[in-house]
């Protein structure tokens, strides 16, 4: 049995992915594999960036990472595209759509929001034909065949379904949760490549980091849309909602 951590949503917040990646390393979890939106809203991209092509095995593209890179005039954006630097930018667009193979005799497949696009968000909330197109197939995914396993990030609520014999999971956020004010990622264990059907578990780990600190560089960064990025990562409500 192998145990893969699965991580998502980054999106700049530093002491928040040093906390999880210190999790998963007491867990002595050594393959990571990450579900896109590494960069955009905090203040540490640049380092996110970093840290992330430094310690997981795969990366996929999340809409973030897709549209920050391109060319703009607003000013957020630019704000975002300066810290990172060119170079960064340029690993963002090597990014891959998605990340499969087999797992306990199980197609496993993961990318950020659904198998056909970065930007086509499913919530645990929506109906049944919404979420159980998530197995399904795209000519952006790397073969031809339903998902045993769909397993991505972008909506930052983590939660698992099992739906028709098969599991569907979201692994959260690791540093902007807008279900609890608590970094998540999911932890996959299974048998590499076994063909016949063996035993094959999810769990989720949510892991306390230190928001104020977060906050902070925020503040110290002066950085664009302070305001809703500290009220969303210190109440875990979503800056699009009304009150």
């Amino acid at each position: 049995m192998s145990k893969f951590a699965i991580i998502s949503d980054i999106h700049g917040n530093l002491p928040a992915l040093e906390a999880v990646l210190d999790d998963i390393g007491s867990r002595g979890i050594t393959e990571i594999y990450c579900l896109g939106d590494l960069v955009g809203k905090g203040p540490s991209s640049d380092l996110a960036v970093d840290l992330i092509s430094r310690h997981c095995r795969h990366v996929v593209r999340g809409n973030w990472d897709e549209f920050l890179p391109q060319p703009t005039e607003f000013p957020t954006l630019l704000w975002h595209q300066k810290l990172l630097g060119e170079q960064r930018m340029d690993y963002l667009r090597s990014l891959p759509f998605s990340i499969e193979f087999r797992l306990s005799g199980r197609y496993v497949r993961l990318f950020h929001a659904s198998p056909r696009s970065v930007y086509e968000r499913v919530q645990p909330w929506d109906d049944y034909e919404r979420k159980i197109s998530l197995f399904e197939y795209s000519d952006l995914n790397a073969e031809p065949v339903k998902a045993d396993v769909a397993g991505y990030g972008d909506i930052h609520n983590a939660y698992m379904q099992h739906m028709e014999g098969r599991m569907l999971f979201n692994a959260g956020s690791v540093g902007n949760p807008l279900d609890m004010t608590q970094a998540s990622y999911a932890i996959l264990e299974g048998d590499p490549g076994e063909t016949r059907r063996t035993r094959l578990d999810l769990t989720f780990a949510r892991v306390p980091y230190d928001i104020e600190l977060a906050v902070r560089q925020a503040q110290e960064a002066d950085m664009p849309d302070l305001e809703p990025y500290v009220r969303e990562i210190t109440t875990g409500r979503y800056r699009g909602l009304k009150d």
